[in-house]
This record gives C-alpha cells, structure tokens and sequence, in this order.
C-alpha cells in the first residue's frame, strides 16, 4: 500500500479479504455492548508500549498464552492501532474455538471518533501514533508524540 493512498476504506477493505472469518464490530457497536450488562473481554494486541501510552477501558494487553483464554466463558474483541495485529489475533483465537471479534478500526478510529482512552485508570486524549506511515490515520491532535 502506498503512502498517498492510504485510507479507512483501503485498510478495511485489506483487513477484511485477510481475515474474512473475522466478524468487526464498529466503534459505536462496541460503546453500545460495553454498556450492556454482559460486556465482552477486551484485549489489545498492541506492543506494552503502546498500551501504556493508551488504551480502551478495562483493556488487557494480549496475554503471549493463548491457551489461558480458552476458560473465558464471555466474548472477547481485540484491537490494536487499525485493526491488522487484532484481526490476526482474533483469526488465531478462533481456530482455538474461541469467540472473538475486530474492533475495526482499532483504537485509532475509536479514539479519532471522540470515544475515551484510558492510562492509569484516568481518561487521556493521547493514543500512541506507531509509526509515520499509520499515523496519518489518526487525529494529529491525538498522536502522543511525533512518529517516525
């Protein structure tokens, strides 16, 4: 994908031909579940560092033991910048018999949409870029720093 033709649409439309047996939900349809009284398990699939700067609320990072996950009886939706990293993950999880689903988009659309990320328990209107490249993707005024 080159630099000048990177988008939403272009992002989405490579996650979901990758990943076809992966089911995404939108940010609105996880701010909705979240909110019901059996929410699902949320996992970032992002690098500690990367979590650390942000991440969505009563997110863990992605356990490198797949297997303990097996035991969740609740669904779980994984994320990371855009949807890639978490879309791979969920496809893994999958295979393992384990519900899980995309957020499309990741955090990166989550955040840009005005939805609350979280570091130490408090709500920041910081995400972490990842790269030059995937940064263009979210809100400039959201880039915890500048990306390389």
């Amino acid at each position: 994908m080159e630099l000048e033709h990177l988008s939403w649409a272009a992002v989405k439309q490579l996650i979901r031909l990758q990943f076809p047996q992966v089911p995404q939900l939108t940010p609105p349809e996880l701010a909705l579940w979240l909110q019901q009284p059996h929410p699902p398990h949320l996992l970032d699939a992002r690098k500690p560092a990367e979590y650390q700067v942000s991440h969505l609320p009563t997110a863990a990072l992605l356990p490198d033991d797949l297997g303990e996950l097996a035991k969740r009886q609740q669904p779980i939706v994984l994320y990371c910048s855009v949807g890639y990293r978490s879309a791979r993950a969920a496809a893994a999880l999958q295979d393992q018999g384990i519900k899980a689903f995309n957020l499309e988009g990741s955090i990166f659309e989550w955040a840009n949409a005005g939805y609350p990320v979280y570091r130490d328990g408090r709500a920041v209107s910081q995400v972490h870029p990842y790269s030059l490249l995937w940064g263009k993707l979210l809100h400039s005024e959201l880039h915890a720093f500048e990306p390389r």
